[in-house]
């Protein structure tokens, strides 16, 4: 088949690669320079950034977990590390999950939030059911203590909202529940492990995580145009066309309130679903450092409070690959995410960020040698409570239609990277189907 794939991301990179081992005559369709999409990295000299948060190469699935270390540079090429990672918690470090670290808290603390928890525990024991918003499931999971002390804050700092208007469901399937016998030892100071699937992760030398998407393309056999924006996808009696063009299969993997215009076969009703998806924004702040003593040996880190300035995750990227920064320097990627009240340019916003920063005990400033940013508009998806019905809606039609849409903003999924090449995976099984015997059965993911 010709296939078009609107989207040069790791989601339609990694479907396109797929198609082209098959046969078929695919072209990627993106709008930027280059593909990447929100797996993009870039140099500032001898420094390598990610442009949109500190990504690693994981998963649950061995079989992705090595199509990604393949992708970027086999074992030889990728640095593999043991996962240490921290939440400051005022002026002290606690390990990360913070149940898992609960020990490490001030005696108070640690009383509070085990308190809570047992009450929490016992009560979904009892058959107190799942509530439907964020705010309710966090006390209805977690209880008082462990809400107040990192929960709450750290969650409005990234959602930038009422956790009560958000909806349960996203979290309820994404996050492990830890042992309540790991939280007992825990408290009384015997140190557990909390999401052992990311444990060890890995991560290119060289290029930042775009390398990844760089080995997807190269040798994928598939035709990449850039520079090229998708202004019409229509039905034809034979198929489709894109900007004129003909496919027997479009797959879009764009974030569905950028490309929704250009589709003309959406029903009103749906567009304005989609119309209504809305994304939560994120700033990566790029930080090179020179260094007087080796960076801590920390994978990424959590900053839920005010006083540590809007930061709410900082990645300790150079030590994902020594290659990431010049000899004697460090680098950092601040992740602050925003519904468009900040600027990546404003450059005193951003010394803002890196005061914030040295108050946490991160970094002292005089240490700084280079500070930039990129924003990214679409990063979080925005899960209101009525987020659930309105998408459903809207993938049914497209599953329904003979058009195929995923993706993180292509179906408005909470996928990481290794998510979508499981979709990729999912969806390239439906078109060989389709392939072999024209049936246009909806398209049916798990």
């Amino acid at each position: 088949m010709k296939i078009a794939i609107l989207g040069g991301g790791i989601s339609g990179c990694a479907l396109a690669r797929m198609l082209a081992a098959d046969g078929h005559n695919v072209t990627v369709i993106e709008k930027t320079e280059r593909a990447g999409g929100l797996c993009k990295s870039r140099k500032y000299g001898d420094f390598t950034f990610d442009e949109a948060g500190g990504h690693i190469l994981f998963s649950k699935d061995k079989e992705v977990l090595q199509w990604q270390i393949d992708r970027a540079g086999g074992e030889a090429g990728t640095q593999k590390t043991v996962r240490n990672t921290k939440i400051r918690w005022h002026d002290r470090w606690v390990p990360y999950p913070f149940e898992n670290g609960v020990g490490h808290l001030t005696k108070e603390a640690n009383v509070e939030c085990m308190t809570g928890y047992i009450e929490a525990y016992v009560e979904r024991r009892m058959g107190k059911p799942c509530p439907e918003s964020f705010g309710d499931w966090i006390q209805w999971r977690m209880g008082d203590g462990f809400a107040r002390q990192f929960m709450v804050p750290y969650n409005e700092k990234v959602w930038e909202r009422d956790l009560n208007t958000m909806a349960s469901d996203w979290v309820a399937g994404r996050v492990p529940e830890a042992p309540i016998e790991d939280i007992l030892r825990s408290s009384i100071g015997v140190d557990t492990e909390g999401y052992t699937h990311q444990s060890v992760f890995w991560f290119p030398l060289h290029g930042g995580f775009e390398a990844m998407v760089k080995g997807t393309v190269q040798d994928g056999g598939f035709d990449l145009q850039c520079n090229i924006e998708v202004q019409r996808v229509e039905k034809t009696a034979g198929g489709f066309k894109v900007n004129g063009n003909d496919y027997d299969l479009v797959v879009n993997t764009v974030p569905l309130p950028q490309i929704e215009g250009a589709i003309q076969d959406i029903p009103e009703n749906i567009r304005k679903d989609i119309q209504a998806l809305k994304p939560i924004s994120l700033i990566n702040v790029m930080i090179g450092v020179k260094l007087d003593e080796p960076m801590p040996d920390l994978s990424w880190i959590y900053l839920p409070f005010e006083e540590q300035g809007p930061t709410n995750r900082v990645t300790y990227y150079s030590n994902y690959s020594k290659f990431n920064a010049p000899e004697g320097h460090g680098c950092f990627l601040a992740e602050v995410t925003h519904r468009g009240q900040h600027r990546h340019d404003d450059k005193a916003w951003l010394q803002s960020v890196a005061a914030g920063l040295e108050n946490a005990g991160i970094l002292r400033q005089e240490q700084i040698v280079l500070l930039e940013a990129c924003n990214n508009e679409f990063a979080y998806i925005d899960q209101d409570l009525e987020f659930a019905a309105r998408v459903a809606r809207v993938r049914k039609w497209f599953d329904e239609s003979g058009y195929l849409t995923f993706g993180r903003f292509g179906r408005y999924e909470y996928h990481n990277s290794d998510q979508c090449i499981k979709r990729a995976k999912q969806v390239h099984a439906h078109i060989q189907q389709l392939a072999k015997t024209g049936d246009q059965t909806p398209l049916q993911l798990p």
